[in-house]
């Protein structure tokens, strides 16, 4: 993959360019931002985003979307190959300006992977702009999977959010929560929602995911993980992550072994 670095092609007059990198087990990008929109898609490993406002996890099969001007840190799980296609704003409204992950078809990973070999300078009536533009048309119409942990406003909120995501308590529950807060727990439960735009129970869940499949990842054993994070079974957590993710957590280990 020739081109690797998104600040050399980001003022490239195309309306979409690409890039691929390769990163070392656990590598970090510290916060940064690009003018662009940005795709980000590993095609091995795990890749982790994290905003101002939330996280976001994507393993094979699903890709990260970062608007343009919002500042990220990125984390990579496992020896992770990425392939990042930037686009310019306006391009590509039907993917926002929020922060979300979609969802990577057999057609779309092709477009990816090739589009990382295409010049930035690329011909757009030849062959090249219609590898892109069919990228593009692919991206409109990719739907969005729930692997996110949005964040609230409230920064006594974010605190709490953020500590059970690097260190879960998963026998926390709304009253816990809300008591730490010094809230009534309808208030907190009403908060939180209009905040995070889901319920605590539902935030927890993709919390949990989140934590899950790094480890995973990494090799960890299902059994170990469920237990971590407070389930009374690997089956009532395979249930779970099989309903969010719609494939088994072992889909995501080294060898698919629980």
């Amino acid at each position: 993959m020739p081109w690797s670095n998104p600040a050399l092609v980001e003022d490239i007059a195309r309306p979409i360019v690409a890039v691929g990198n390769e990163y070392p087990p656990a590598f970090e990008l510290d916060w940064h931002q690009h003018r662009r929109g940005q795709l980000l898609y590993a095609a091995r490993g795990v890749v982790v985003v994290s905003t101002r406002s939330g996280a976001w996890v994507a393993p094979p099969e699903r890709a990260i979307w970062t608007p343009g001007g919002c500042a990220h840190a990125v984390r990579m799980v496992g020896a992770v190959s990425t392939r990042s296609v930037l686009i310019e704003p306006g391009i590509l409204g039907s993917l926002g300006d929020c922060n979300k992950v979609i969802q990577v078809s057999p057609l779309l990973r092709s477009l990816l992977e090739a589009s990382c070999e295409i010049v930035p300078e690329y011909d757009m009536d030849g062959r090249d702009g219609m590898v892109m533009a069919l990228l593009l048309a692919e991206l409109a119409r990719a739907p969005t999977v729930p692997l996110a942990v949005p964040f609230p406003k409230t920064m006594e909120m974010v605190r709490k959010c953020q500590a059970f995501l690097e260190r879960p308590t998963p026998h926390d529950t709304i009253d816990l929560w809300s008591a730490a807060l010094g809230m009534g727990r309808r208030a907190f439960t009403r908060s939180f929602r209009k905040e995070t735009g889901l319920s605590f129970g539902a935030w927890r869940q993709q919390a949990c995911l989140l934590i899950a499949l790094p480890r995973l990842a990494a090799g960890e054993a299902v059994t170990t993980i469920a237990l971590d994070l407070g389930y009374e079974s690997p089956a009532a957590f395979t249930t779970m992550f099989k309903r969010l993710t719609g494939v088994a957590p072992s889909h995501y280990r080294p060898g698919g072994v629980t």
